[in-house]
């Protein structure tokens, strides 16, 4: 049997109608529409190798547009990965590789996870930097570890989220020119025709963001796809969009060019109708094997990927340092050097028992932890001297300036946050960056998606709590802190001193799929009383600070800038001849990991007087308090005022404190 092109895209439109069909649920829509355009690339193009879909310099292929996943799984499963034919027919049932949007780990060659729209996108921009970054760090003359493209499929939605004005903005900025996209112009969204509500001249505009932009190409003619990849493929200073005019659901008799072929399945009656318009014979899920045969990227993945090894060989015999830094760094795994200064760090601090701000403890811990953590991409949100996230020998990212190791991201806290997704899932590199906790409700759906990835990114936020004083309520966090720690496998950190940050930053090195939060103080904060044990404990997210002086009636418990607050009622408490445990609480999710026992032995059943203090909402330390405890926070927004006058104003005193606990 000889295939064409077009049997070769229809066995995608085929796989996708029946996968959808059988689940009687996904978007067969955007798969049937860009059929053509990923053949081309995958057969043609893109350089990856199915039996190791971890190769270190492959393509990065990113589907975007990740509602259209049953177009990546039919790709995955024709070209020879671990994705059989049953996979594609238990697509969106319970715990199979085929989930109705792509998951990162769960399916072989699925680079990201995407379905938020325009996330995809900025991830595929933070690779494609990471390939720039990685090379320019590794590769020597005519020895070359990372030379590769990122290529990205997208639709309207994509383009009409703002994250992808943030990223793209600075995609051509940088000059990202091995980063590829296809834009699918399909003039469709789920509402219907989208002249309504999308009207932007998107080419213009990629071209105002200095972008190279291919318009008007014909998505189902094989032959201009291919001229339009060699000519985006040429560019040498400018990311490419290529611009595919195309129709949604296309061979669909009676829904293609139609919003109802985007979100449901097409019914038994027109998929028949649409095999017979395709020219397609077979029965449901069978597939020819002389499609599989032109699809079968195994053999030129093994001999690209041994090609591959042999030069690292040679560049292992002639860089040795060089190729062991490179495995190190991919393997995610701390420097030889790195457990000693901590360790210093930690001791430094403890000597020195400084006054700070922990924003400014954080910016001592990123100075200390550089040398020793190479992979370190910093960055902000256009708030660097606030954040205190660059260090003194930091390199700057600038225009075309792709040699360094910090990023100044502009007012963009979405794009920044996927962005440094998009760097951490390329592996070799460990992105931190920063912005206002109260902004962070801006990054809050890429930060999701880090925690949901199991991403190694950290999120610097300062400025805490009310305690940053004037700028009042639109600045003032309350509510961020705990809806944050509603967020499954993220670690939240509020240290409450300079060893605590220390603490906090090496928990978040150390972590291998979990991303870490810091949420930083504005206002110096006082040494704590630290010994060994306390630094353990401060290690296990929540401790015993300071014992009680007599026998125990109850226990405070404070994160943050109110620990010393905690310790200063203690003393009250104490001169009245009431006796209570002072617990700091620098990271809950860390502290509700450690066994019963050492949770019991911080706060003890026994306790049943218990008061929690924070300068935010109350709601999650009834978990630690009980109902018989109490809680004093805020769950009203702030005000413009001075930081000691509004801690004042809201009860943030020790006299205050005492009454509550008192009054228990």
């Amino acid at each position: 049997m000889t295939v064409t092109r077009s049997d070769l895209a229809n066995a995608i439109r085929v796989l996708t109608m029946d996968a959808v069909q059988k689940a009687n649920s996904g978007h067969p829509g955007m798969p049937m529409g860009m059929a053509d355009i990923a053949e081309v690339l995958w057969n043609d193009f893109l350089v990856h190798n199915p039996a190791n879909p971890h190769w270190p310099n492959r393509d990065r292929f990113i589907l975007s547009n990740g509602h259209g996943s049953m177009l990546l799984y039919a790709l995955l499963h024709l070209s020879g990965y671990d994705l059989s034919l049953d996979d594609l027919k238990q697509f969106r049932q319970w715990h199979s590789k085929t989930p109705g949007h792509p998951e990162y780990r769960e399916t072989p060659g699925v680079e990201t996870t995407t379905g938020p729209l325009g996330q995809g996108l900025a991830n595929g921009v933070g690779m494609a930097l990471a390939e720039q970054l990685l090379g320019r760090q590794f590769n020597h003359p005519d020895h070359e570890l990372i030379n590769h493209y990122t290529y990205v499929f997208l639709g309207d939605g994509c383009l009409m989220e703002g994250i992808s004005h943030e990223a793209c903005s600075l995609a051509g900025v940088w000059g990202l020119h091995k980063l590829i996209c296809f834009y699918d112009d399909n003039n469709i969204s789920i509402d219907g025709h989208v002249d309504d509500w999308f009207g932007d001249d998107t080419p213009a505009r990629f071209e105002a963001y200095g972008w190279h932009v291919i318009r008007k190409v014909d998505g189902h003619d094989p032959e201009a796809i291919k001229q339009a990849i060699v000519e985006a493929r040429s560019q040498t200073s400018k990311p490419t969009l290529i611009c595919c005019k195309t129709v949604i659901g296309h061979g669909s008799p009676n829904k293609a060019g139609t919003h109802d072929v985007h979100g449901a399945a097409l019914g038994a009656d027109e998929v028949a109708l649409t095999r017979k318009n395709l020219g397609w014979t077979g029965g449901d899920f069978e597939v020819p094997e002389a499609i599989y045969r032109g699809f079968d990227a195994r053999a030129k993945g093994e001999i690209a990927e041994a090609a591959w090894k042999e030069r690292f060989a040679k560049y292992q015999a002639l860089y040795p340092e060089d190729a062991a830094e490179f495995q190190r760094r991919l393997a995610g795994k701390p420097s030889a050097d790195f457990r000693a200064t901590v360790d210093k760090l930690i001791a430094d601090f403890r000597q020195e028992a400084p006054k700070i701000a922990t924003r400014v403890a954080s910016g001592k811990c990123i100075q200390a932890l550089a040398p020793v953590v190479p992979e370190f991409i910093g960055g902000s949100a256009d708030l660097t001297p606030s954040n205190n996230t660059r260090w003194k020998e930091a390199l700057d990212i600038g225009k075309h300036r792709l040699m360094g190791n910090y990023i100044h991201y502009g007012v963009r806290e979405f794009g920044m946050a996927a962005i440094m997704n998009g760097m951490a899932l390329y592996g070799g590199l460990l992105p931190f960056g920063g912005t206002f906790l109260i902004f962070s409700d801006y990054a809050r759906n890429a930060i999701r998606m880090a925690a949901l990835m199991g991403l190694r990114t950290i999120f610097v936020m300062t400025h805490d709590s009310i305690g940053l004083g004037e700028d009042g309520p639109t600045h003032q966090p309350i509510e961020q802190l705990n809806s944050l720690r509603l967020i499954p496998n993220l670690h939240v950190w509020r240290p409450a001193d300079a060893v605590e940050t220390a603490v906090a930053w090496e928990s978040s090195i150390l972590q291998e799929r979990t991303p870490s939060l810091l949420a930083l103080s504005r206002q110096n904060l006082p040494a704590l009383p630290h010994n060994d044990a306390t630094v353990a404990g401060a290690r296990r997210g929540g401790y015993v600070l300071k014992e009680a002086a007599g026998p125990e009636v109850g226990a405070l418990l404070a994160s943050g800038s109110e620990v010393e607050l905690a310790l200063a009622a203690q003393a009250k408490l104490a001169d009245a001849g009431v006796h209570v445990r002072v617990v700091s609480m620098p990271c809950l999710e860390v502290f509700d990991a450690q066994d019963a026992a050492y949770r019991e032995s911080v706060l003890p059943t026994s306790l049943t007087k218990r008061l929690a203090i924070e300068a935010g909402s109350t709601g999650l330390w009834y978990k630690y308090v009980g109902l018989q405890g109490a809680v004093l926070g805020i769950d009203r927004f702030g005000a413009s005022a001075p930081a000691p006058i509004l801690f004042e104003k809201y009860g943030f005193t020790v006299e205050h404190l005492v009454q509550r606990f008192q009054a228990l």
